[in-house]
């Protein structure tokens, strides 16, 4: 492909969560994420001191864009004009004001990705739906080409398989034979198995990938749901807090916590895992270990670069 052929620079739209950049942010940042409903005094100071924990703020938008930066030097290599494009779900700069920075550059053509490697129809599905929103919105038209998941990519994988090493490579070399590994990801409600949505396999589909790679046994590693949302409504389990004390009472001592949903550092690792998954932790006498998320892993910025490019090859 050369800049002769294709002229117009294809757009490379990637998308996250988001994240509050301060703790004045709260309020509005969780009235969106609850569609506009009340949330109580007591849930928002909760959740306030729970950011003022890890800093103040959200590390994600951060890391979303060192991210992108890191991948888009990668994608150098292909040859065709790129530009990439930053949305977020929840939070400034928001999904609708990047598409319409796409169609106001002219972009005719465009690849989405969510750094969430897993499909759900309450998560990627979403994050699409806000992209054909937009275009509606502002009545433009954009050929997208979506990237549902990624998450049987081998650098993905690699990624986190030496997570697992480095974390019972912590502990002294007499002791690695008793390190358990707990994978996890971010619960969602129980209803979405009844609807035949695919995030549970695929989520099980990646641990027993990563597990295998870093050659863990079956008596060796479980896995776990984190980070349940606050509705009444039943959520895919064990939570991890729970899975701890199960754990506990089997005599497990020594634990390595690797969030494989997870693509950076957000609240969802440095309070749910590093402060609250930790306490209960201490409470039952056990030794918890978190190795770093992947945030810019080189071979994390490879998979999303390679995912990508082969998109680009489709277009």
């Amino acid at each position: 492909m050369t800049n002769e052929t294709h002229p117009k620079p294809l757009g490379i739209l990637f998308m996250a969560y988001g994240g509050p950049e301060s703790l004045d942010d709260m309020p509005g940042y969780l009235s969106d994420i609850r569609a506009g409903r009340v949330t109580s005094s007591a849930v928002l100071d909760e959740i306030t001191n729970n950011y003022r924990l890890i800093g103040g703020k959200s590390p994600l938008p951060e890391f979303t864009r060192a991210q992108v930066e890191a991948t888009m030097r990668q994608l150098e290599a292909t040859g065709r004009p790129l530009k990439a494009y930053i949305g977020m779900r929840h939070w400034s700069p928001w999904i609708e004001d990047a598409v319409r920075d796409m169609l106001e550059d002219g972009v005719k053509e465009a690849v989405a990705i969510v750094l969430a490697p897993h499909y759900s129809s309450l998560s990627v599905a979403k994050y699409q739906k806000k992209i054909k929103a937009a275009l509606e919105m502002y009545h433009g038209h954009i050929d997208f080409a979506f990237i549902d998941d990624y998450h049987t990519e081998p650098g993905y994988i690699t990624a986190l398989a030496d997570r697992v090493r480095e974390g019972i490579q912590s502990f002294p070399e007499g002791e690695r034979d008793d390190v358990h590994v707990i994978l996890s990801a971010h619960s969602l409600p129980v209803r979405i198995e009844k609807e035949g949505d695919p995030y549970s396999k695929q989520l099980l589909e990646s641990a027993r990938l990563i597990a295998a790679q870093a050659g863990l046994n079956a008596e060796q590693w479980s896995w776990s749901y984190q980070s349940a949302g606050r509705s009444p409504e039943p959520w895919l389990g064990p939570q991890l807090d729970e899975h701890l004390h199960d754990l506990a009472a089997k005599g497990i001592k020594k634990v390595v916590s690797v969030p494989v949903g997870f693509v950076s550092d957000h609240v969802e690792i440095l309070f749910d895992i590093d402060i609250a998954a930790q306490e209960v932790a201490r409470e039952l006498g056990m030794t918890l270990v978190r190795p770093p998320a992947l945030n810019t892993d080189p071979l994390f910025i490879g998979t999303l670069a390679s995912v990508i490019e082969r998109k680009v090859a489709g277009l």
